[in-house]
Protein backbone atom coordinates (compact mmCIF):
# COMPACT_ATOMS: atom_id res chain seq x y z
CA UNK A 1 0.00 0.00 0.00
CA UNK A 2 1.40 3.43 -0.90
CA UNK A 3 1.53 6.05 1.85
CA UNK A 4 0.34 9.55 1.18
CA UNK A 5 3.17 12.14 1.46
CA UNK A 6 1.70 13.76 4.60
CA UNK A 7 1.24 10.38 6.30
CA UNK A 8 4.76 9.32 5.30
CA UNK A 9 6.16 12.47 6.99
CA UNK A 10 4.24 11.75 10.21
CA UNK A 11 5.44 8.11 10.28
CA UNK A 12 9.01 9.24 9.66
CA UNK A 13 8.90 11.95 12.34
CA UNK A 14 7.35 9.53 14.89
CA UNK A 15 10.07 6.94 14.25
CA UNK A 16 12.75 9.60 14.51
CA UNK A 17 11.35 10.85 17.83
CA UNK A 18 11.31 7.28 19.20
CA UNK A 19 14.96 6.78 18.27
CA UNK A 20 16.17 10.05 19.72
CA UNK A 21 14.02 9.99 22.83
CA UNK A 22 12.42 13.42 22.15
CA UNK A 23 9.54 14.33 24.39
CA UNK A 24 10.37 11.93 27.23
CA UNK A 25 11.36 14.65 29.74
CA UNK A 26 9.00 16.15 32.31
CA UNK A 27 6.85 19.05 31.23
CA UNK A 28 8.19 21.31 33.96
CA UNK A 29 11.75 20.88 32.63
CA UNK A 30 10.98 22.94 29.54
CA UNK A 31 12.42 26.46 29.75
CA UNK A 32 11.99 29.78 28.02
CA UNK A 33 14.99 28.94 25.86
CA UNK A 34 13.41 25.70 24.57
CA UNK A 35 13.39 25.38 20.79
CA UNK A 36 12.51 22.59 18.37
CA UNK A 37 14.36 22.29 15.09
CA UNK A 38 12.15 21.04 12.29
CA UNK A 39 13.39 20.41 8.75
CA UNK A 40 12.18 23.06 6.30
CA UNK A 41 9.60 20.90 4.60
CA UNK A 42 7.38 23.81 3.75
CA UNK A 43 4.75 22.41 6.13
CA UNK A 44 2.00 24.80 7.17
CA UNK A 45 -0.32 23.86 10.01
CA UNK A 46 -0.26 22.55 13.58
CA UNK A 47 1.92 19.62 14.59
CA UNK A 48 1.34 17.63 17.75
CA UNK A 49 4.13 16.01 19.75
CA UNK A 50 3.47 13.03 22.01
CA UNK A 51 5.28 10.94 24.59
CA UNK A 52 3.57 7.59 24.28
CA UNK A 53 -0.09 8.62 24.54
CA UNK A 54 0.54 11.97 26.27
CA UNK A 55 0.24 15.17 24.25
CA UNK A 56 3.27 17.30 25.14
CA UNK A 57 3.18 20.13 22.66
CA UNK A 58 1.35 21.71 19.75
CA UNK A 59 3.38 23.87 17.38
CA UNK A 60 2.07 26.06 14.58
CA UNK A 61 4.21 26.23 11.43
CA UNK A 62 4.13 28.34 8.29
CA UNK A 63 6.27 27.13 5.41
CA UNK A 64 8.29 24.95 7.77
CA UNK A 65 9.01 27.73 10.28
CA UNK A 66 7.39 28.32 13.66
CA UNK A 67 4.80 30.99 13.10
CA UNK A 68 1.82 31.37 15.39
CA UNK A 69 1.00 29.86 18.76
CA UNK A 70 2.95 27.08 20.46
CA UNK A 71 1.34 25.30 23.41
CA UNK A 72 2.83 22.89 25.93
CA UNK A 73 0.87 20.78 28.39
CA UNK A 74 1.10 19.26 31.85
CA UNK A 75 1.16 15.46 32.03
CA UNK A 76 -2.58 15.46 32.73
CA UNK A 77 -3.28 17.37 29.52
CA UNK A 78 -3.88 20.79 31.05
CA UNK A 79 -2.28 23.85 29.48
CA UNK A 80 1.17 24.70 30.86
CA UNK A 81 2.75 27.30 28.52
CA UNK A 82 1.89 29.38 25.47
CA UNK A 83 4.36 31.15 23.19
CA UNK A 84 3.74 33.30 20.14
CA UNK A 85 6.18 33.02 17.21
CA UNK A 86 6.65 35.14 14.13
CA UNK A 87 9.06 33.79 11.51
CA UNK A 88 10.69 31.52 14.08
CA UNK A 89 11.20 34.17 16.76
CA UNK A 90 9.28 34.53 20.02
CA UNK A 91 7.28 37.75 20.13
CA UNK A 92 4.61 39.30 22.31
CA UNK A 93 3.87 37.65 25.68
CA UNK A 94 4.71 34.10 26.72
CA UNK A 95 2.46 32.76 29.48
CA UNK A 96 2.78 30.06 32.13
CA UNK A 97 -0.31 28.63 33.78
CA UNK A 98 -1.19 27.10 37.12
CA UNK A 99 -2.61 23.56 36.83
CA UNK A 100 -6.02 25.04 37.62
CA UNK A 101 -5.81 27.26 34.53
CA UNK A 102 -4.98 30.72 35.91
CA UNK A 103 -2.03 32.66 34.48
CA UNK A 104 1.02 32.45 36.76
CA UNK A 105 3.53 34.46 34.71
CA UNK A 106 3.45 36.61 31.59
CA UNK A 107 6.82 37.40 30.00
CA UNK A 108 7.24 39.85 27.09
CA UNK A 109 9.47 38.86 24.17
CA UNK A 110 10.87 40.90 21.31
CA UNK A 111 12.75 39.10 18.56
CA UNK A 112 13.26 35.99 20.74
CA UNK A 113 14.63 38.01 23.70
CA UNK A 114 12.91 38.94 26.97
CA UNK A 115 12.24 42.68 26.87
CA UNK A 116 9.83 44.61 29.07
CA UNK A 117 7.95 44.03 32.32
CA UNK A 118 7.40 40.43 33.40
CA UNK A 119 4.20 40.01 35.42
CA UNK A 120 3.51 37.28 37.98
CA UNK A 121 0.14 36.49 39.55
CA UNK A 122 -1.28 34.63 42.51
CA UNK A 123 -3.95 32.01 41.92
CA UNK A 124 -6.63 34.53 42.87
CA UNK A 125 -5.50 36.79 40.01
CA UNK A 126 -3.85 39.52 42.07
CA UNK A 127 -0.35 40.55 41.02
CA UNK A 128 2.52 38.77 42.69
CA UNK A 129 5.57 40.47 41.18
CA UNK A 130 6.83 42.81 38.46
CA UNK A 131 10.37 42.46 37.08
CA UNK A 132 11.88 44.43 34.24
CA UNK A 133 14.15 43.11 31.48
CA UNK A 134 16.02 45.04 28.80
CA UNK A 135 17.16 42.99 25.82
CA UNK A 136 17.41 39.85 27.95
CA UNK A 137 19.05 41.41 31.01
CA UNK A 138 17.48 42.27 34.35
CA UNK A 139 17.21 45.91 35.30
CA UNK A 140 16.96 47.19 38.87
CA UNK A 141 13.16 47.61 38.67
CA UNK A 142 11.64 45.04 41.01
CA UNK A 143 8.35 44.77 42.89
CA UNK A 144 6.78 41.93 44.86
CA UNK A 145 3.33 41.93 46.49
CA UNK A 146 1.56 40.05 49.23
CA UNK A 147 -1.61 38.11 48.40
CA UNK A 148 -3.72 41.01 49.62
CA UNK A 149 -1.94 43.47 47.32
CA UNK A 150 0.57 45.16 49.64
CA UNK A 151 3.98 46.06 48.23
CA UNK A 152 6.71 44.02 49.94
CA UNK A 153 9.53 46.07 51.44
CA UNK A 154 12.48 45.55 53.77
CA UNK A 155 14.73 43.41 51.58
CA UNK A 156 18.14 42.61 53.08
CA UNK A 157 21.11 44.86 52.44
CA UNK A 158 24.75 44.08 51.79
CA UNK A 159 26.95 44.25 54.89
CA UNK A 160 30.67 44.89 54.41
CA UNK A 161 33.27 44.37 57.12
CA UNK A 162 36.86 45.42 56.39
CA UNK A 163 39.89 43.67 57.90
CA UNK A 164 42.91 45.92 57.47
CA UNK A 165 46.26 44.11 57.12
CA UNK A 166 47.65 46.76 54.80
CA UNK A 167 50.74 47.62 56.81
CA UNK A 168 51.56 44.06 57.91
CA UNK A 169 50.74 42.09 54.75
CA UNK A 170 49.75 44.65 52.13
CA UNK A 171 46.25 43.18 52.06
CA UNK A 172 42.79 44.50 52.90
CA UNK A 173 40.04 41.88 53.14
CA UNK A 174 36.43 42.91 52.50
CA UNK A 175 33.99 40.44 54.08
CA UNK A 176 30.47 40.38 52.63
CA UNK A 177 27.19 39.14 54.07
CA UNK A 178 23.51 40.10 54.24
CA UNK A 179 21.86 42.17 56.93
CA UNK A 180 19.39 39.34 57.69
CA UNK A 181 22.13 36.68 57.68
CA UNK A 182 20.44 35.05 54.70
CA UNK A 183 22.24 32.36 52.74
CA UNK A 184 20.37 32.36 49.41
CA UNK A 185 22.64 34.90 47.79
CA UNK A 186 25.30 35.36 45.13
CA UNK A 187 27.82 38.21 45.30
CA UNK A 188 29.35 39.97 42.30
CA UNK A 189 32.06 42.63 42.18
CA UNK A 190 31.37 45.39 39.68
CA UNK A 191 28.76 47.86 38.49
CA UNK A 192 25.52 47.69 36.56
CA UNK A 193 26.36 47.95 32.86
CA UNK A 194 24.19 50.43 30.96
CA UNK A 195 21.64 50.06 33.73
CA UNK A 196 21.36 46.26 33.54
CA UNK A 197 22.65 43.27 35.50
CA UNK A 198 25.12 41.70 33.07
CA UNK A 199 27.10 38.93 34.76
CA UNK A 200 29.60 38.84 31.88
CA UNK A 201 30.80 42.27 33.07
CA UNK A 202 31.05 41.21 36.73
CA UNK A 203 33.25 38.99 38.87
CA UNK A 204 31.30 36.35 40.80
CA UNK A 205 32.64 35.49 44.24
CA UNK A 206 32.61 32.08 45.94
CA UNK A 207 29.90 32.04 48.61
CA UNK A 208 29.73 29.83 51.68
CA UNK A 209 26.79 29.96 54.08
CA UNK A 210 25.76 33.31 52.64
CA UNK A 211 29.18 34.90 53.07
CA UNK A 212 31.95 35.89 50.68
CA UNK A 213 35.13 37.94 50.76
CA UNK A 214 37.54 39.84 48.53
CA UNK A 215 41.24 40.26 49.20
CA UNK A 216 42.54 43.57 47.83
CA UNK A 217 46.29 44.04 47.58
CA UNK A 218 48.52 47.08 47.80
CA UNK A 219 49.81 48.18 44.39
CA UNK A 220 51.61 51.44 45.09
CA UNK A 221 49.81 53.06 42.15
CA UNK A 222 46.58 55.10 42.30
CA UNK A 223 43.36 53.07 42.11
CA UNK A 224 39.72 53.69 42.96
CA UNK A 225 39.16 54.31 46.66
CA UNK A 226 35.97 52.24 46.62
CA UNK A 227 34.63 48.93 45.31
CA UNK A 228 31.14 48.10 44.08
CA UNK A 229 29.23 44.93 44.94
CA UNK A 230 25.92 43.54 43.65
CA UNK A 231 24.08 40.83 45.56
CA UNK A 232 21.58 38.57 43.79
CA UNK A 233 19.22 37.50 46.57
CA UNK A 234 16.59 34.78 46.21
CA UNK A 235 13.38 36.00 47.82
CA UNK A 236 10.59 34.09 49.53
CA UNK A 237 8.65 34.25 46.24
CA UNK A 238 11.61 32.67 44.39
CA UNK A 239 12.54 35.82 42.49
CA UNK A 240 16.01 37.33 42.35
CA UNK A 241 16.22 40.70 44.09
CA UNK A 242 19.27 42.82 43.25
CA UNK A 243 21.01 44.82 45.99
CA UNK A 244 23.88 47.23 45.35
CA UNK A 245 26.52 48.66 47.68
CA UNK A 246 29.45 50.99 47.11
CA UNK A 247 32.10 50.25 49.73
CA UNK A 248 34.63 52.94 50.65
CA UNK A 249 38.17 51.62 50.98
CA UNK A 250 40.76 52.88 53.49
CA UNK A 251 43.46 53.24 50.80
CA UNK A 252 43.51 54.33 47.16
CA UNK A 253 46.03 51.84 45.73
CA UNK A 254 44.15 48.56 46.24
CA UNK A 255 43.21 46.11 43.53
Amino acid sequence: MRLLPGLLFIVFFTALAACTGRGTGSKQAETEADTVTVPDTGYTGIKQYFSKQLLLKEVTFKNGIRHGETKTYYADGKLYQTFWYENGLRQDSARWYYPEGQVFRSTPFKDDTIHGIQMQYYRNGTKRARLEYAKGFRTTFFEEYTRDGRLIKGYPEIVADIRDDYNAKGVVRVNLSLSNQGTRVKFFVGEYYNGVFDTSKLTMLPVRDGKAYVDLRKTGTPQKNYMSVIAQILTGLSNNYLAYKRIDLPYNDLI
